[in-house]
């Protein structure tokens, strides 16, 4: 049978979560890389539902505008006081009107319910010509959840809440998840007659499935294969207990098709991640946001990528990325941070202790070490030495740094911005290039070397660099003339020493 399309689904998200004991209200926290709604209502939205329906409350102004950012789709409804799950379910029909169809309705906090499990409820309430449908599940500890009681034909009679239930009631394992699947018709009228004559003074859902029993409907449940699904999130450990569960579905889909996780244990992925066959995943390594990786990269140990792009072939190790487009066949790390804008070319480098920001770096270019890269423009085949800064803040505004195709920027180079090297142009090592270098130039912003000999006797005498020195000077009087070099300035191309950094 093939799956019936629901009139609407209502997803209750009006609870304060006083056990998160946190500002967030409960159904924002994340857990792989969404809030607890949005898994539920990515798994709602499975359905392909006529209406998608969200009940809030508490903190309605920050759930309705995570609503609005998230998606068209889903319609708020408020429940001003929340006078229990009755209550509310009666607000929506109160605002939408009559639903004539079949309403399933669901938690905001139950991030661990599947589509599939959904869609055997529907099936079940649809195959048995239920008036309503209650997904159950048997747990071993049934402590805080309602008890579904059958009669001695195992037809469903009542949910009991755990704080009304007898003691008899309290040791039954079979719990009401609160999920179920309504005649949206007869929910209507129900949902009217629901009593407060409860502990709580509240309205219950659960009350509508005796009222429908005692009109002669009937009533039904579907027992779900995994009793952790219906597993409602309510305090930290909860939280961390059921990201611990979607990251283990997450990284194990990952691995059927074809990706190769060296330790699932240290590695954590959001449910967006998208990564394609032959990507190997070492440990420590966390992938966040849209992130997606290509075939034949390898991403770790130890590192991050945040809504980052990795081509095929790349090799991405101890390194943070925000934002990142790593083009194939590229390297990065390790000890690397790529923060936003930052897009390396086929075949490039960004190597050890290199920080990049909005900086496009060519096919084939190096920034191989201990660099920062900001606000750039690097072409083709060029090599940024060791030890360099792209000076690109002058204390109000940013500015932009342009370096051509088949540059060799020397170690220990300053760039201040907005500055131009030219295709195939040089800078010398120690050098603040502050002016425009045409191609093919060299060149060389660095004062002369002045050496004072015998400084070091004469103001740090009785040191050790002094005892060094005369030890030195000493040894020198017997060294052949042609092993001492001569004192003073050196002029040509040693002097103008590039001194590249290509590793």
């Amino acid at each position: 049978m093939s799956v019936p399309r629901p009139a609407a689904v209502i997803v209750l998200a009006a609870g304060e979560g006083t056990r998160m004991k946190s500002s967030t209200p409960k159904v924002l926290h994340e857990l792989c890389g969404r809030a607890l709604v949005d898994h539920v209502l990515a798994a709602a939205r499975g359905l392909s539902p006529e209406r998608l329906i969200v009940v809030v409350g508490h903190a309605r102004g920050q759930v309705q505008a995570h609503l609005a950012a998230s998606g068209p789709d889903a319609r708020a409804v408020v429940q001003a006081e929340q006078n229990g799950t009755g209550h509310a379910v009666r607000t929506v029909l109160e605002a939408v009107g009559t639903i004539n169809g079949t309403v399933l309705v669901t938690y905001g906090d139950t991030p661990l319910l599947r589509t599939d499990t959904m869609a055997e409820l529907l099936v079940t309430h649809a195959t048995d010509g239920n008036a309503v449908t209650v997904l159950t599940a048997e747990v071993p500890d049934p402590t805080g959840y309602g008890r579904v009681i059958r009669d001695a034909t195992g037809a469903v009679l009542e949910i009991v809440e755990e704080r009304d239930a007898t003691p008899e009631q309290r040791v039954i394992r079979e719990m009401n998840s609160g999920v179920y699947a309504f005649d949206g018709l007869l929910l209507a009228d129900a949902v009217k007659r629901v009593s407060t004559a409860n502990s709580q003074g509240e309205e219950y859902l659960t009350d509508v499935l005796s009222i429908l029993r005692e009109d002669g409907h009937r009533v039904g449940a579907y027992v779900a294969a995994d009793h952790i699904e219906v597993e409602g999130v309510n305090d930290r450990v909860q939280l961390a207990f059921a990201r611990g569960v979607l990251n283990t579905r997450v990284l194990h889909a990952h691995m059927r098709a074809g990706v190769t996780v060296i330790d699932p244990a240290s590695t954590w992925v959001d449910v967006d991640v998208v990564m394609e066959p032959d990507v190997v995943v070492h440990p420590g390594t966390q992938l966040h946001g849209r992130t997606a990786i290509a075939s034949g990269a390898e991403v770790g140990p130890a590192t991050t990528l945040t809504d980052t792009t990795v081509g095929a072939g790349a090799v991405v190790r101890n390194a943070v990325c925000e934002g990142a487009e790593i083009g194939p066949g590229a390297s990065v790390g390790p000890y690397a941070y790529l923060r936003p804008g930052t897009v390396l070319g086929r075949g490039a480098k960004a190597g050890t202790y290199v920080e990049m920001k909005n900086a496009r770096v060519g096919e084939g270019s190096k920034v191989p070490h201990l660099t920062y890269v900001g606000d750039a423009t690097i072409g083709e085949g060029s090599n940024i030495g060791a030890s360099s800064v792209f000076v690109n803040y002058d204390g109000v505004r940013k500015h932009h740094t342009t370096v051509g195709d088949h540059v060799r920027v020397g170690s220990d180079n300053m760039l201040v911005a907005p500055v131009t090297i030219g295709d195939g142009a040089y800078t010398a090592a120690g050098s603040v290039i502050t002016n425009d270098v045409p191609p093919g130039a060299m060149a060389v912003g660095r004062a002369r070397q002045r050496t004072i000999e015998g400084w070091v006797a004469r103001r740090r005498a009785g040191t050790a660099s002094a005892e060094a020195a005369h030890r030195a000077l000493d040894g020198s009087a017997t060294r052949p003339a042609d092993a001492t070099h001569p004192a003073g300035d050196q002029d040509g191309p040693a002097g103008e020493q590039h001194q590249e950094s290509t590793k």
